[in-house]
């Protein structure tokens, strides 16, 4: 996940070349339009990469079914409008999101944006096929008094964000 204008500054196609040759495949770019894609889409194309974009609760369904069709790999559902980061608790749009993305894609739907406990990822495994967690792995880092507590406590959290995710299936 990064913003364009990294990728822009790297170079597009070598960017996309760069994620592919590493392993990488497929790249969220959650401030890229679809209209503002005309160089990132053959890049993607061109390295065997997915493009994925950010839908967020206000898209219209007219626009819906024109982003979802520019994704590859998955869609990300953003639970809320708003900035990453965890949040208490999941939006009750994100599911009325995820169930009107399935009226016009196949694709997977992961969820994303706030989703940083057991709880919440329970809560958002029983509606989409994914669950994004981002902000609360870094949290775990910023807030341990050392490298190896941080580390710990990221795979504390891993562990306990899979499992919510099993008892949400």
């Amino acid at each position: 996940m990064t913003y364009w204008n990294p990728i822009e500054r790297y170079g597009v196609d070598e960017f996309a070349k760069s994620i592919a040759d590493n392993g990488g495949s497929g790249v969220i770019t959650p401030d890229l339009t679809i209209e503002e894609s005309d160089r990132w889409i053959p890049a993607t194309k061109n390295n065997g990469i997915s493009p994925i974009y950010v839908v967020a609760p206000s898209t219209n369904d007219s626009r819906l079914g024109k982003v979802t069709d520019r994704c590859s790999g998955f869609i990300y559902a953003a639970s809320l409008m708003g900035v990453t980061g965890t949040r208490t608790s999941i939006s009750s749009g994100a599911s009325d999101l995820v169930a009107r993305i399935r009226k016009v894609s196949a694709l997977p739907i992961a969820v994303g944006l706030g989703v940083s406990n057991h709880a919440q990822a329970r809560e958002v495994a029983g509606y989409a096929d994914g669950v994004i967690v981002g902000s609360a792995f870094i949290k775990c880092l910023l807030e341990a008094q050392t490298e190896e507590k941080g580390l710990q406590a990221i795979t504390d959290l891993a562990k306990d964000l899979a499992k919510g995710v099993r008892e949400g299936r």
